[in-house]
C-alpha cells in the first residue's frame, strides 16, 4: 500500500553556540538535512546556504517535505563549518548533529535539542532549534444547492431536489483562482453506474460566492445533445446556488502543532484459541529471536504514535485470560496488574508487560470486545469536556479470532464513534476474519442491534497475514492512514479548536 501524503511541512533551521573552528573569523556554518528509509543508509536530501562568521546563525533557506502521519520519518540535521567550494562535506569541519523523527518535530512545532558528536559527546554548548510550518491552503468552500424542473430521469420522482449541505476544497474545485471557468454537471444516479447527464453549466468561484439565501445565483442546466436535436429547447431544469461560503477549516497539523495528544492503549487476546504460549504452534509463542505477532504489531503501530503523546505512558490490557491471583475469566485487565496504574513506559514498557504477563495468566475465554473499547470510551467521554481539541485517544486490538460479543461491540463502536476515538484492529493468524471486515464500515453500514448507525468510520481492520513477508513499516502505514481524518473529523464536527498554548508541550 502507497503511503498517502498528509501535507507538506516546511522547516526552519537556527543555531547558538556552535563551536568556533576558524581563526581569526567565527565559523561558516551550513546545515545539511539527511534522510533515512526503513533501516538503510542515510542520504542527502537538501542543505542551506552557509552562513558566514556567525556562531548563531539564523539559515534563510528552509527545507520542504512531504509528511506522512502513518510513517516514521527519521531526519539528521548535520551542522558544518564550510570553508572551501566543494560540494562534499568530508573536508569540511564538523560541528555537531541532531536525529529526531519528523512527528517529533510537528508534534512540538519548535523545538531545540543539543548538538551530539558522531560519538555522542556533546558538540560544546552548541544547539539548534528547528521549527516547523504547514504549508497549505485549508480553505473549503460551503454549498446550499438545490434544482427545479429537471428534465424526467431522477429517481423518487424529485424533479425539485434539494441536496444535502457539502463542502469541496477550494484548491479541488477551482485550485484556489477564483476566476478559474468551473464545470457543474448534474446527474441521475444510477447504482450500477450508469449515471445519465442531465445538464451542465460553467461558472466561476467568483460567481459562485455572490449566491446568497435572499438572492440565490441561478444557473440553466443545459443538455448539448438536447439542444442540438431541438429548435425549442431551452433548458434541463435550474439549479440554484442558495449559500456559497469559503470557510478555513483545520488540518491535522494544526491540532497537533497546536497540542493536542493521541493517547494511545494496546488491548490484548489472551483467549486459549491462541495456544500455549510454550508452544512453537502459539501466536504468544515468542521465537528464538524475541518477536511474534502480537510483539511485531505493538511496536509497529506504537513507533508512529509515541511521537504524539507527550509523556509516554501507554495503558496495556489483555482480555480473555484467567488471572491471578484467583485466576477468574477478565476481558480488561491491566498488563502490570496494577488497575490504579496501568501505564506502561513507553512502547517498551508494553512489551515488557506483554512478555512478563504471559506465563502469569491462563488462557482462556471468550474473545470479548466490548469491555475494552467501553474502557477507553469512557476516557475519551471524559475528555469531551475538554474546550479545545487537545485529547484524541486510539485503541489497538490484536486479536487471533472470531468476537463472541458482535452485538456489545457493534453497541460500543456506536457509541465510540461519537467520542474523540479511532479504534485499530489486528488480526494475527489464519482465523476467519470477515466480523472484523463488517466492523471496518467504510460504507457507513455499522449499526448497533437497535439500528442506530455509527456516525463517522473510527475503525480499521487489517490481518497481519497481508503484510508476513512486507517491510516491517507496511502494517502501521496502512492501519494509521484513516487516522489524520478521523481527528479532523471528529474536531471539525464538533467545532473544536486546537488549543492555544503548544509552549506547555
Amino acid at each position: 500500500m502507497a503511503a498517502q501524503c498528509v501535507t507538506k511541512v516546511e522547516l526552519t533551521i537556527s543555531c547558538n553556540n556552535l563551536l568556533d573552528k576558524d581563526i581569526g573569523s567565527k565559523s561558516d556554518p551550513l546545515c545539511v538535512l539527511l534522510h533515512n528509509t526503513s533501516g538503510q543508509q542515510w542520504y542527502e536530501v537538501d542543505r542551506t546556504e552557509r552562513v558566514k562568521n556567525s556562531l548563531n546563525p539564523k539559515f534563510a533557506k528552509r527545507f520542504l517535505i512531504d509528511y506522512y502521519f502513518e510513517l516514521v520519518q527519521k531526519f539528521k540535521f548535520g551542522i558544518y563549518d564550510i570553508d572551501n567550494k566543494t560540494i562534499d562535506l568530508s573536508d569540511d569541519d564538523f560541528l555537531g548533529e541532531f536525529e529526531c523523527t519528523l512527528g517529533q518535530i510537528v508534534s512540538c512545532k519548535t523545538l531545540t535539542r543539543p548538538l551530539m558528536f558522531k560519538n555522542g559527546k556533546p558538540a560544546g554548548k552548541g544547539s539548534i532549534t528547528i521549527t516547523a510550518e504547514e504549508v497549505k491552503d485549508n480553505r473549503v468552500v460551503l454549498f446550499e444547492i438545490e434544482a427545479r424542473k429537471l428534465d424526467n430521469k431522477v429517481i423518487k420522482n424529485n424533479l425539485n431536489p434539494v441536496w444535502k449541505p457539502f463542502k469541496i476544497p477550494l484548491n479541488s474545485l477551482c485550485y484556489s483562482d477564483m476566476d478559474k471557468t468551473i464545470k457543474v454537471e448534474c446527474y441521475d444516479y444510477d447504482n450500477d453506474g450508469s449515471h445519465d447527464l442531465i445538464g451542465s453549466f460553467l461558472t466561476t468561484m467568483s460567481k459562485l460566492k455572490e449566491a446568497s439565501r435572499s438572492s440565490p445565483a441561478e444557473f440553466e442546466c443545459i443538455n448539448e445533445k438536447k439542444r442540438q436535436k431541438k429548435k425549442s429547447y431551452k433548458n434541463s431544469g435550474v439549479v440554484s446556488v442558495k449559500h456559497c461560503e469559503i470557510i478555513v477549516e483545520c488540518t491535522f497539523l494544526d491540532y497537533i502543532m497546536g497540542g493536542c495528544q493521541l493517547n494511545f492503549t494496546v488491548g490484548i487476546d489472551f483467549t486459549g484459541s491462541n495456544g500455549d504460549p510454550r508452544s512453537p504452534d502459539s501466536l504468544h509463542y515468542i521465537s528464538p529471536n524475541g518477536v511474534n505477532e502480537y510483539l511485531t504489531a505493538i511496536w509497529s503501530v506504537g513507533m508512529v504514535i509515541q511521537d504524539y503523546d507527550a509523556d509516554k505512558m501507554f495503558p496495556a490490557f489483555g482480555f480473555g485470560a484467567q488471572i491471578p491471583p484467583s485466576y477468574q475469566v477478565s476481558h480488561e485487565f491491566p498488563l502490570n496488574f496494577n488497575p490504579s496504574n496501568p501505564f506502561c513506559t513507553g512502547i517498551q514498557g508494553v512489551i515488557d508487560a506483554y512478555r512478563a504477563c504471559l506465563p502469569q495468566v491462563k488462557l482462556y475465554g471468550p474473545t470479548n470486545f466490548s469491555p475494552i473499547i467501553n474502557h477507553v470510551a469512557t476516557l475519551a467521554g471524559a475528555a469531551t469536556q475538554q474546550q479545545t481539541a487537545s485529547q484524541y485517544f486510539v485503541l489497538l486490538i490484536i486479536t487471533d479470532g472470531v468476537i463472541t460479543d458482535l452485538d456489545a461491540t457493534r453497541s460500543a463502536i456506536v457509541n465510540a464513534a461519537k467520542l474523540p476515538m479511532s479504534i485499530i484492529i489486528v488480526g494475527v493468524g489464519g482465523a476467519d476474519f470477515s466480523a472484523m471486515e463488517f466492523l471496518d464500515g467504510d460504507n457507513g453500514s455499522l449499526r448497533s442491534p437497535t439500528g442506530e448507525p455509527a456516525i463517522r468510520d473510527i475503525v480499521q481492520f487489517v490481518p497481519f497475514r497481508q503484510f508476513q513477508n512486507a517491510p516491517k513499516e507496511a502494517l502501521a502505514q496502512c492501519v494509521l492512514a484513516e487516522v489524520p481524518q478521523q481527528v479532523v473529523n471528529y474536531f471539525s464536527t464538533y467545532k473544536l479548536q486546537p488549543p492555544k498554548n503548544p509552549a506547555a508541550k
